[in-house]
């Protein structure tokens, strides 16, 4: 928090010496930064591996606990013209937790018993593309609809004295992308995002509402909830995860 702080400060410096020199300018902005951050819990994590009688079916809530855990994500768009944008997230999570099993469990070709100290690492990291379009802008209403390509980088270990199993997934998914805007006063907004994927083996839901606030002609603060729910149930994997995110951000625009 004290880091976000100091930012905040900062870019309020800057942002009060670029209103005097863009005083009368109404022009739209064509970049915009937003780092987010907040913690994070698991509502659920459900796997096995793999997904057939040689494996155990198992929960890492279970194992590892809710958390939280610290989350931190950035965006970068770049708005082509009134109507078209791209946007890159980055977005990493792991975390690492140690907890015993209460039975003995087989995962990716290891054994691990139970009641003994079991170290498991959990990383889900996220980069994306989205292309949108905006479909809707008039009155206080703003509406985008687009396509985001994913690389899912995703990591399970579990890690005992005498056994250790990972399991690794780098994939891509593409996703659908809905963005919605509120203009509740001059100054705040009310934010809808969605990329999501529904259907086939598997599905995948990263959903947020913030409350923006502008603290001036580029500098907006937001809070909110956020959260990723999804998995895939196929020969290999079983693997479903519910995420829950508080979040705050702060975006700058030039």
């Amino acid at each position: 928090m004290r880091v976000i702080l100091i930012i905040a400060y900062l870019l309020l410096l800057i942002d009060g010496s670029a209103e005097i020199a863009l005083a009368g300018d109404v022009g739209g902005h064509r970049f915009q930064f937003e780092l987010e951050t907040g913690p994070v819990w698991q509502g659920r994590n459900d796997v096995q591996i793999p997904n057939d009688e040689k494996g155990t079916r198992y929960s890492l809530v279970d194992l590892a606990g809710k958390g939280p855990y610290p989350s931190f994500r950035f965006y970068g768009t770049w708005n082509i013209n009134s109507k078209h944008g791209l946007r890159l997230l980055l977005a990493p999570l792991s975390s690492t937790e140690t907890g015993e099993f209460e039975r003995p469990v087989d995962f990716a070709e290891g054994s691990f018993e139970p009641y003994v100290p079991t170290d498991v690492t959990y990383r889900f990291n996220s980069w994306r593309l989205t292309y949108r379009y905006q479909l809707y802008d008039k009155s206080k209403w703003s509406a985008w609809i687009g396509f985001t390509a994913k690389i899912r980088d995703a990591k399970i270990q579990l890690k005992q004295v005498e056994s250790t199993a990972t399991e690794t997934d780098l994939g891509f998914v593409p996703l659908l992308h809905l963005a919605f805007e509120y203009q509740l006063t001059s100054r705040s907004r009310l934010l809808l995002d969605l990329d999501a994927l529904a259907g086939g083996p598997g599905r995948a839901e990263d959903l947020s509402v913030k409350l923006s606030y502008r603290l001036g002609e580029r500098l907006a603060l937001s809070g909110g909830y956020r959260t990723l729910e999804g998995g895939a149930d196929v020969d290999r994997v079983y693997n479903f995860a519910w995420l829950h995110y508080a979040v705050i951000s702060l975006s700058y625009r030039l």
